[in-house]
């Protein structure tokens, strides 16, 4: 799945409560997340919730993986993850996550702390992907 689906999901979707419950089922699709990589080290400081990010580089891309101890803030982390995995450190840089998340109408659905919450995860990952520039 990708973001173009998930627009064209959301135009179906007359009420933001139904919207809730779709980006819940997203974080319920992610792949498990190791017990041993939620440490402090791999926390996403900025969110209210637990927010845990990894990382691998292959060949020229980084593929993240993600957690969350919330339920809404783990299909928050698959719809990030969807948004940079699988890319090179440039296009992560390049990416403007705040006019994607702007254009499903995240931002101005989400409480103000998960929306800190959320750019502290577009921040992470940029920076990961500025430190191997």
């Amino acid at each position: 799945m990708n973001i173009e689906e998930i627009k064209e999901t959301f135009e179906f979707m007359d009420e933001w409560e139904d919207r809730y419950r779709y980006i819940i089922d997203l974080g319920r699709q992610l792949p498990d997340f190791d017990e041993k990589d939620q440490t402090e080290e791999n926390r996403v400081h900025g969110c209210t919730s637990k927010v845990w990010l990894v990382y691998e580089k292959q060949g020229d891309k980084l593929i993240f993986k993600g957690d969350s101890d919330a339920h809404i803030v783990r299909g928050l982390v698959s719809i990030i993850l969807m948004i940079f995995s699988n890319k090179t450190p440039e296009e992560i840089i390049k990416t403007d996550a705040k006019a994607i998340l702007s254009d499903l109408g995240l931002s101005q659905h989400l409480s103000p702390m998960r929306t800190n919450g959320l750019f502290a995860m577009v921040e992470r990952i940029k920076a990961i992907g500025k430190s191997f520039l």
